[in-house]
């Protein structure tokens, strides 16, 4: 996170160099300081792991975007076949996730996933209670959202 804030510093510094507060300049002040920071990272061990999230975050948003797109489709046919094919029910997720960050974002994208929301955590934090309306297969639903807890992770550590 302190090496996020750091390529922020430097966008906004490079956006005060060159005198041009747009857009496409934060961005272009962004990939420098990115780019600084990844040389640098070798001598500053706060740094370090730094320039290998950015690719696994743009990984991780096409990868719930996918997501999203297919949950959508389902909730969406079984609302327009006069059949429903839905079979609602909780399940309980054992968490690898730790901090309250780590729970929160794996909550919240379990949440915003469609047919899935995200219910309480227990009092020991290590088990995530979701209610899903398509529960024909509990196991493969579990082994669905804890790749996605893994995703998540992959992120924030």
């Amino acid at each position: 996170m302190m090496a996020f804030m750091w390529n922020l510093l430097l966008a906004l510094f490079w956006v005060l160099l060159t005198g041009n507060i747009g857009g496409y300049n934060l961005l272009l002040g962004f990939l420098v300081g990115y780019m600084v920071l990844a040389l640098m990272q070798r001598q500053i061990p706060i740094l370090k792991g730094y320039t290998s999230r950015i690719p696994r975050l743009i990984r991780f948003v096409f990868f719930f975007i996918k997501e999203l797109v297919t949950a959508n489709l389902t909730v969406a046919f079984d609302i327009v076949t006069p059949v429903w094919h839905m079979k609602p029910g909780v399940i309980a997720m054992p968490l690898e996730a730790k901090t309250e960050v780590e729970i929160t974002m794996v909550a919240n994208l379990i949440s915003m996933t469609p047919g899935t929301l995200s219910l309480d955590v227990s009092d020991d934090r290590r088990v995530l209670f979701i209610h899903a309306m398509f529960l024909d297969n509990e196991q493969e639903l579990r082994d669905s959202l804890k790749y996605m807890e893994r995703r998540v992770l992959e992120i924030l550590r």
